[in-house]
């Protein structure tokens, strides 16, 4: 069992799939300092000052300066300023892993553009186009196997 084990982990799709999370979470932690740091400080300045990290709606009886102080003595709350920055680097993160399909399919498109449009004939070894089910060359049926004589 465990070198069937050791056999699945050395295949190249595990290595990638893990080498994908790493960088998957680096990424994230990048996106959320970008959102937290960069963006959402400028909108809160236009929205007059609001440091949406710390909007919430206290549901207990007890009033807080901050939802630190709030958390901190357990009080429930609705974090929805938290939610607000999770939804924005939600909307980040799927525009770049669109940009990154979107990359990855204009190289596939140029592979697909790249393949061979021609095939050779079995029986007289002649360029025929990939489509071709018979020869224009010899006329034999292409998509047949070779027989000692061309077939007419």
């Amino acid at each position: 069992m465990f070198k069937e084990f050791k056999a699945f982990l050395s295949r190249g799709n595990v290595i990638d799939l893990a080498i994908a999370v790493i960088i998957g979470a680096a990424f994230g932690k990048i996106v959320t300092s970008i959102v937290n740091d960069i963006i959402m400080p400028p909108i809160g300045l236009l929205l007059g000052k609001v440091d949406f990290s710390n909007l919430y709606i206290n549901l207990s009886d007890k009033d807080y300066a901050s939802l630190a102080e709030a958390q901190k003595a357990g009080a429930p709350t609705i974090n929805y300023g938290l939610f607000i920055n999770t939804v924005i680097n939600f909307i980040i993160i799927a525009f770049v892993i669109f940009l990154v399909i979107k990359l990855f399919e204009r190289f596939k498109k140029k592979e697909e553009a790249a393949a061979p449009t021609t095939k050779k004939c079995p029986y007289c070894l002649s360029e025929v186009p990939q489509e071709a089910t018979k020869c224009a060359h010899c006329t034999s049926e292409i998509g047949a196997e070779p027989s000692s004589s061309p077939q007419n």
